[in-house]
């Protein structure tokens, strides 16, 4: 059992590392891809899915690694973290993301303050970030219930495959979302299309709760045999 002060570090340092790791990634593919978007997207995916595994791998022991303020009100609905060290993870997780952003701007020698000018809207979009959302959710819950064990490397795939199968490349966390409005970059969405963005994830996260919460439901011990005299 960890103390409270790590397991807020743990979240903190783990968001600020993802972050680093997406835009970074993103950074460095819009580089050396050419022009070509494609590989670009495929640089930023496998880079962000590979230190999930790491991160998810490395904190969860002592956080949980959520690095994601839906994921943490998800476990809190569950009654698995209560709601003050809830609200200290999503705290450091907000810091920590934008933390996280302005280190990838400072290995790129960017200036460390941008504000993203892709605009990120339309249905389609928004739907996506119900789908993605709703799957994380899915995958996080369905790997504890069955295979905890697995949870980093099917966290890891499950969004390595969003961001190719998802038509926003899966955002699926308010934090990643706030501080991805902050980076004028690959990985950017313009601070306007912020507010849908999180509507969007926060409707999948529900879905994702009460859908699978009741699916992979512990079905009810079976009583003792009765044995007759």
């Amino acid at each position: 059992m960890f103390p409270i002060a790590r397991k807020l570090a743990a979240e903190g340092l783990g968001t600020a590392w993802l972050l680093a790791i997406v835009v970074g990634s993103g950074m460095m593919g819009e580089t050396l891809s050419g022009g070509n978007t494609a590989i670009a997207l495929l640089a930023n995916a496998l880079a962000t899915a590979a230190g999930l595994i790491v991160l998810i791998t490395l904190f969860g022991p002592v956080s949980g690694a959520h690095f994601n303020p839906l994921v943490t009100l998800a476990f809190a609905a569950r009654r698995e973290i209560n709601l003050k060290l809830a609200s200290g993870y999503v705290l450091v997780q907000l810091a920590g993301a934008i933390i996280g952003v302005f280190v990838a701007h400072a290995m790129f020698g960017e200036s460390l303050l941008q504000f993203a000018a892709r605009p990120r809207e339309g249905a389609g979009l928004m739907l996506s970030e119900v789908v993605a959302t709703f799957g994380l959710i899915g995958t996080l819950f369905g790997c504890l219930r069955f295979k905890p064990d697995f949870t980093p490397t099917a966290v890891g795939l499950y969004i390595l495959s969003a961001y190719w199968f998802t038509a926003t490349t899966s955002f699926a966390n308010p934090a990643v979302t706030l501080a991805r409005s902050l980076t004028d970059s690959f990985a950017g969405i313009a601070p306007a299309s912020v507010p849908a963005f999180i509507v969007a994830q926060t409707t999948g996260a529900v879905a994702g709760f009460l859908i699978f919460n009741w699916l992979l439901k512990a079905p009810p011990a079976a009583p003792p045999a009765r044995i007759e005299p």
